[in-house]
């Protein structure tokens, strides 16, 4: 069977997340998207797993499902913050999914020795990245773990700001365990396609969504071909077989694509900053070096570059994200849910943004915004590119829209 998967998300006890998300509301969400299966996200935290226990444990097929039917997976991101052997200050963040509530338990108690899991759901460890997953293989064979948002500057395995050069330096002799990379908002598949040293990695797509919109959960993930079966699900992004692609963002959108300077306004391609001295010509302090930069700096192969088994990938904006560009208004808007809505009556939010007809698309909505849908399918959408911690914007007929909904 085929369905779609968002296996990177945070409950109410992360930082910067809202303290409003239930199960309840983050499977109304999934069901709207068009999800087949979500990560619980923070199992570490022990007040977010006590309400993750509520969910039935299947343990024929390590998963979990609500009493309405739907299914998690049990997951969370750690950050691993320390210093390397040469000193250097190290920040990367992981993925982790596990098979069981005993596999969680005794995780915990191993991730207790390094932070106080009771701080953040996603907990900061002082851990250097080959022991952490040493020591999680150790606890299961089963435990999978990969980089988050693998090109972010602050918390990436190649960001610019306390990252690796390659996912060798990163993971030394524990690099054999690591099979997947997450692209994140500000990269896209042929951006890592230029990196000779992914060609093993198999690249997966989730959403690191901090509430329960639709907007945000599923607003990248990836698409499989298994059944509903956590060792299955691991087989695929161990082996690529039965991992069909993935659903991202355009890259711009990210809010780390471009170099930048927040404080200052200021942004630009990765050409251009190398030009300054990488740094900002208004308060001339170091720009943020984007995504878009990392690439190039670590790319051996040219832009445009496709591998031949290379898997399909499908880049659209949220329905609720171009709704409210349309309207220039923020996602959470009535206007903007009553659209969303009536939109849903032709199938989940996935149906809607891949397969629905202009014909059926404008016995429901405007014809303009009808055909906004559609050139987001066909990637005619133009992005002003994000930059320093600043989304991306839509550009409509020459103008910026202000309120991305993101």
């Amino acid at each position: 069977m085929q369905f779609f998967a968002d296996l990177h998300i945070h409950g109410p006890y992360s930082r910067g997340t809202s303290k409003y998300t239930t199960f309840e509301k983050l499977e109304y969400s999934a069901r709207q998207k068009g999800l087949g299966l979500l990560g619980t996200g923070d199992f570490t935290n022990p007040d977010w797993l006590d309400e993750i226990k509520k969910l039935n444990y299947l343990e024929d097929r390590g998963l979990l499902v609500s009493g309405t039917g739907f299914h998690f997976m049990l997951t969370v991101e750690i950050s691993n913050v320390y210093r390397d052997d040469s000193g250097r200050l190290r920040k990367v963040h992981q993925v982790v999914l596990a098979p069981s509530f005993e596999v969680v338990d005794q995780i915990r108690n191993e991730l207790s020795k390094f932070g106080n899991l009771e701080l953040d759901g996603r907990p900061t460890l002082n851990l250097p990245l080959p022991d952490s997953v040493e020591i999680l293989h150790q606890i299961s064979k089963d435990i999978e773990v990969f980089p988050a948002h693998a090109w972010t500057p602050w918390f990436g395995v190649f960001g610019s700001k306390s990252g690796f050069d390659s996912l060798k330096d990163a993971y030394q002799d524990q690099l054999r365990h690591i099979h997947a990379l997450e692209t994140g908002l500000s990269s896209d598949p042929p951006m890592n396609w230029r990196l000779s040293e992914l060609d093993r990695i198999n690249l997966v797509s989730f959403s690191d969504a901090h509430s329960y919109w639709p907007w945000r959960i599923g607003r990248e993930a990836t698409i499989f071909d298994t059944d509903l079966d956590y060792w299955r699900i691991i087989k695929a992004i161990r082996t690529g077989r039965g991992l069909v692609g993935t659903v991202e963002v355009d890259p711009s959108y990210g809010k780390y694509h471009w170099d930048g300077h927040r404080k200052c306004n200021v942004f630009m391609p990765p050409k251009d900053a190398v030009k300054l001295g990488n740094t900002c010509p208004v308060c001339h302090k170091k720009l943020t070096l984007g995504v878009a930069h990392r690439v190039e700096d670590l790319a051996d192969r040219p832009e445009g570059y496709k591998p031949k088994d290379a898997r399909p990938f499908y880049e659209v904006l949220p329905l609720s994200v171009l709704i409210a560009n349309y309207y220039n208004t923020d996602a959470s808007t009535k206007r903007v849910q009553d659209l969303y809505s009536r939109l849903l009556e032709l199938g989940n939010e996935f149906h809607v943004l891949f397969n629905s007809s202009i014909a059926e698309l404008t016995e429901k909505v405007d014809s303009k915004l009808a055909d906004l849908i559609i050139k987001n399918r066909n990637g005619e959408l133009r992005v002003q590119p994000g930059y320093d911690g600043v989304y991306g914007r839509l550009v409509f007929d020459g103008n910026i829209k202000e309120s991305s909904g993101f």
